[in-house]
């Protein structure tokens, strides 16, 4: 194999692993463009700790040192495949960028921000077609269930029930399915795109429920991403989390944050409730829920609030 060029040999990596089962999507992606960043850069021979490190820092400029370190850590499997074959694979020892994985605090958006987000998707162009819909709809129902954006994009016609009251997210993160019920308001917009959606393409069961007015064929992420970064930055909206802008993904924690805002208010048992929750947005560890209670501002506020009222509570019927 080390006569072989580092695409050659990323695509048999690939395949053997996806053989496997394994579906590799952004990690495949990541593995490609190494390769060919090595090809391109006449990298023969052997893996080194100098090419990794200098795909991380130069295919990636403007990103930072966390960033780096993802991209590294992202080709540790594909270097210990490359090992196997060849004992001069060098890999970069610890972590040269640091640590490669970390959460940090989203942008909760404000009911004003996310209105703001609507009228701007629906002005988008051509006025009237179906573009300026699907974007409203689509932006709409992330704030409003919390879907990843990959789970929306991979949505059918045939997801959504006869009623328009529930959908169903198949082949989720961790390849799980499960059922999403839709508020009214939520099914009566689904109900009204459905109808416009209905003169640009067949609604038939495996059809994309959400369609690219252009290319005929399913809405990408990159369309969804480039869309957003469009008319974001007129909507002068400063955020407020550890990102250096919003994002579409912030709708998605936005939802979670003001569900457990609106329970906490409401004084609801909160362990019964993120039960409830995490399976709903599909967090397979209710870790992943509970974590937002000590990501978010508010909800740490709301959470010391609540605290220090049963300390209070406890106070007086000892000395009562």
């Amino acid at each position: 194999m080390s006569g072989a060029t580092m695409l050659s040999r990323a695509e048999a990596y690939l395949a053997e692993r996806r053989g496997l089962g394994f579906e590799l999507s952004r990690a495949g992606t990541l593995t490609l463009a190494f390769a060919r960043f090595a090809d391109a850069n006449d990298h023969e021979g052997a893996l080194t700790s100098e090419i990794v490190t200098r795909w991380a820092r130069e295919d990636a400029m403007h990103a930072d040192p966390f960033t780096w370190a993802g991209r590294v850590n992202v080709l540790r499997p594909f270097a210990r495949f490359l090992a196997d074959h060849d004992p001069g694979t060098v890999f970069p020892q610890g972590n040269p960028f640091g640590k490669g994985h970390r959460r940090i605090a989203p942008h909760i958006y404000t009911p004003i921000e996310i209105k703001a987000l609507l009228d701007a998707a629906s002005r988008l162009t051509p006025s009237g077609g179906l573009t300026p819909t699907t974007f409203t709809t689509l932006f709409g129902l992330l704030a409003a269930t919390g879907l990843r954006i990959s789970e929306a994009l991979n949505l059918t016609c045939g997801d959504i029930d006869e009623a328009e009251t529930q959908l169903v997210i198949r082949h989720s993160k961790f390849d799980r399915t499960r059922l999403v019920p839709l508020h009214p308001t939520t099914s009566a917009v689904i109900r009204s795109y459905l109808a416009i959606r209905a003169k640009h393409g067949v609604l038939d069961r495996s059809a994309p429920l959400f369609l690219s007015e252009f290319s005929g064929r399913a809405l990408r992420y990159d369309t969804v991403r480039n869309t957003f970064a469009k008319i974001t930055p007129k909507l002068g909206i400063v955020a407020r989390g550890g990102h250096r802008s919003i994002r579409v993904h912030d709708l998605r924690h936005t939802f979670v944050c003001r569900r457990l805002m609106l329970w906490q208010a409401e004084g609801r048992n909160l362990g019964n409730a993120m039960v409830a929750l995490a399976n709903y947005v599909g967090h397979v560890n209710i870790g992943e829920t509970y974590w937002y209670m000590q990501a978010v501002p508010e909800l740490m506020a709301i959470a010391g609030e609540r605290f220090e009222a049963r300390g209070n509570e406890n106070g007086r019927t000892l000395h009562g």
